[in-house]
């Protein structure tokens, strides 16, 4: 054994040992060895960077797709549905009721199992079957009208995974939905109380009852949409809702605002600032009192909510010109048209250039103004109306000019003054801070301390003003004094309208006179005439006949009457014939006598012989009046093609309704009513009048016929005849501003004929003169019965 691991030891060393050769290439060529090792060494090192960056990479993206899908997790769950399919049965993404898409019918009876009502789908684009927003409705409890309210809105778009898309019904899933409340009664009520109202404790939410799509011109991208109600106040409809913002980049809906409309007007996008982009404006306009709010779409760096409406205000003048901040002052007060025509002034000043929010702010200013201009400039049926768009509008000479018109102007407008609860205080107010001299101001501003605080403190004011001239003073005084009463009643202006008809015998004692110790004579080319009163103005109110409450005292009968009927100063009355051409003739009679039976109130008058009828069925009945009873009203007319161009549904309804009305009255035969192109190409030349009958700010139109027009529409008719024009003469049809009837001649009967339109004193609302069988009569239009009587 020992000679055996001898033996091993020798040659476990030589293993051990280099051999000779390689030891000798080593010892001559060093470098090549090194250049080995480096080389070696940069591989390896190349090999390791590039698994990091490859490592690095793959990091990168997995973060980002689980970011992503954590993204669409949150808020869209229905696009991460796939992910079921590979996950285990404890880590599945809980999509509950989200996760398969349904049919319009299985929406429906989902909708219905919970007592909440399928409304009407509105396309979020061109497609409806593609997406769509459906209003979900519930039944309210003991409702009358309107039972249907809003609870949600909902979001749901097409399914485009082929499970779905191969089945013979469309599959949609439910993208977004937004809870929907009505807003609380007290702020849609409460800002149109009036001051002896009291606001209620409890206040409970309104109900939506309607959704609309906005159509056309609205901001984009996106889809907006108007929840509305309306509520009842006394009188008025009060309309209210909210708008409502799809954003097809979040999919999500945003409610952007609550609003409220007096006058029950709907927003509307309308451009209003200089930009491209539509302002939402919402007009809360009570009466002749513009209140217009418009909002524009403003940018917010929310990821939910890009966009934001926000109200144009006056409260802070973007500029610090002294001039600017002034018209914005007066502006606030409601004098709109002189803060625009000093805005306008002031960029004239600037080349025309104003930053964007102040040319946004002169723009909200330029809208109230062109309400209020157009106020100023209609026709008003009364004094006190009159000088309330004047004022309203800054028109201060104009409303003296009213004002001092007559004893009883001062006296109407008067009673305006005292009911002004600071609206017209403000704007005098206001005017005076810019430019306390002006005398039409300061006439204004006293009037209205006068009839508020009395006449003395008036005075004082008066006198206290450090600039104001003797001539001024003079002047102003004058106006305070007819606001004493007693002027006006002693110079009441007699207001008489009636049918007049010639007699040839007069019986003393059938008739009372100022002067009975007078006999009843007529002068050379004299007649008499017998004046059938319609109605009359005793110096406070229009009475109409029958006068079944005019109780003359049983003495001095006929001062009762003189004094009433304000014949004392003013016995004169005109009568008006119509000539066979169509010409008007005026004749002055005087008042000689007065005579009341029964109910009915008669005037004897001498004048002279006026011209014969005839009996001609063409021609008016002879009509009188006295001077100061009424002015005629002429609108200009334009044409039902021109008025299609500004009101295009309502010309639609308007050539319905006169075509059904020509069908009722046997004008033209019975039938289906024409298509409205066809109905536009015969009746489009027809003129109409455009006026404010009913006293509510809103225009009615009027339209008048002539035989010739209803006769050109039967030539292509058999069985009409055609010499029917010779005995018919014009009739009129009044559609109201909701393109109602409210006034028609075609009543079958040819009794009824719409002579002209009249401004009376003293009356709010314009009133028609209308012919009937044996007189005329005025006809005013009565806001509680909602017609004309």
């Amino acid at each position: 054994m020992a000679n055996r691991s001898r033996k091993l030891t020798p040659k476990a060393s030589k293993l051990n040992k280099p051999r000779a050769g390689a030891m000798k290439r080593v010892a001559k060529n060093p470098q090549k060895k090194l250049k080995r090792e480096s080389w070696l060494s940069s591989m390896l090192a190349m090999s390791t960077t590039g698994c990091a960056y490859a490592i690095l990479f793959i990091s990168a993206s997995l973060i980002m797709a689980f970011a992503w899908i954590s993204v669409l997790f949150i808020f869209n769950p229905d696009r991460v549905s796939w992910l079921n399919k590979i996950l285990p049965s404890w880590a599945q993404i809980p999509l509950g009721k989200h996760e398969r898409p349904q049919t319009l019918k299985q929406i429906q009876l989902d909708l219905s199992k919970k007592n909440q009502i399928f409304g009407e789908p509105l396309p979020l684009n061109q497609n409806t079957e593609t997406s769509f927003l459906l209003p979900v409705f519930q039944q309210r409890a003991n409702c009358q009208s309107d039972c249907k309210e809003l609870v949600e809105l909902r979001v749901y778009e097409l399914s485009v995974e082929l499970e779905f898309k191969s089945q013979s019904e469309n599959y949609y899933y439910l993208v977004t939905q937004l809870p929907v409340t009505g807003p609380e009664e007290s702020s849609v009520t409460s800002p149109w109380l009036d001051e002896t109202s009291e606001p209620q404790d409890i206040s409970i939410p309104l109900p939506l009852t309607q959704v609309q799509r906005f159509e056309g011109g609205t901001p984009s991208p996106g889809v907006w949409f108007n929840l509305r109600g309306q509520r009842q106040q006394e009188t008025d409809a009060i309309a209210y809702g909210q708008i409502v913002y799809y954003n097809p980049e979040r999919t999500n809906l945003l409610q952007m605002l609550s609003w409220t409309s007096p006058n029950g007007q709907l927003p509307k996008w309308q451009q209003v600032t200089g930009d491209s982009t539509k302002e939402l404006v919402v007009d809360q306009t009570v009466g002749l009192e513009p209140h217009l709010q418009v909002y524009q779409v403003k940018s917010l760096k929310l990821f939910l909510k890009p966009i934001q409406l926000e109200a144009i205000t006056l409260k802070s003048p973007v500029l610090k010109d002294y001039g600017y901040q002034n018209a914005l002052s007066i502006a606030r007060s409601g004098l709109w048209t002189p803060a625009f025509e000093w805005l306008k002034f002031i960029k004239k000043q600037r080349k025309g250039v104003l930053p964007e929010a102040a040319q946004a702010q002169m723009d909200l200013i330029r809208l109230h103004s062109q309400f209020t201009q157009t106020q100023a400039q209609k026709i008003w049926a009364s004094p006190s109306q009159e000088v309330l768009a004047d004022l309203i509008d800054g028109r201060w000479g104009k409303a003296l000019q009213v004002f001092e018109a007559s004893p009883h102007n001062s006296q109407e407008i008067t009673t305006l003054l005292k009911a002004d609860k600071k609206r017209l205080w403000n704007r005098t107010a206001a005017a005076l801070r810019v430019n306390p001299n002006r005398r039409e101001v300061q006439a204004w501003f006293a009037l209205i301390l006068a009839v508020q605080q009395g006449e003395g403190q008036a005075n004082s004011w008066l006198k206290a003003q450090p600039k104001i001239t003797k001539d001024n003073l003079d002047y102003i005084q004058g106006l305070l004094a007819r606001l004493n009463g007693e002027i006006t009643k002693s110079q009441i202006s007699s207001q008489i309208v009636g049918t007049v008809q010639p007699i040839t015998q007069v019986t003393s004692s059938e008739w009372l006179q100022a002067n009975s110790t007078v006999d009843l004579k007529l002068t050379d080319n004299q007649v008499w005439y017998q004046v059938e009163v319609s109605a009359f103005n005793d110096g406070k109110r229009w009475l109409n006949s029958p006068f079944e409450n005019l109780n003359p005292p049983k003495t001095d009968a006929a001062k009762f009457f003189w004094k009433t009927l304000g014949i004392t100063s003013d016995p004169e009355i005109q009568i008006v014939v119509w000539l066979p051409n169509g010409e008007q003739q005026i004749s002055i009679a005087a008042i000689k006598a007065v005579q009341l039976r029964g109910k009915v109130l008669r005037l004897l008058a001498a004048g002279p012989k006026i011209p014969e009828n005839q009996n001609n069925v063409l021609q008016p009945k002879p009509l009188a009046l006295t001077n100061a009873a009424l002015e005629w009203v002429q609108p200009s007319p334009i044409t039902l093609r021109e008025l299609y161009q500004q009101n295009p549904q309502g010309v639609k309804v308007i050539l319905s309704s006169v075509w059904q009305s020509l069908q009722e009255s046997g004008e033209i035969l019975a039938g289906a009513i024409p298509t409205f192109e066809e109905m536009q190409e015969k009746l489009g030349d027809w003129p109409v009048q455009v006026i404010d009958l009913t006293n509510n700010a809103q225009p009615e139109i009027i339209l008048t016929i002539s035989p010739e027009a209803i006769a050109s529409l039967n030539q292509s008719k058999p069985g009409i005849p055609a010499g029917n024009t010779e005995q018919r003469r014009d009739r009129t049809i009044i559609l109201s501003d909701s393109n109602e009837v409210i006034y028609t001649d075609f009543t079958g009967n040819d009794l009824q004929r719409l002579s002209a339109i009249a401004k009376l004193s003293g009356v709010q609302s314009l009133a028609l003169l209308v012919e009937n069988a044996h007189n005329y009569s005025l006809k005013r239009w009565s806001e509680k019965n909602q017609r004309f009587e």
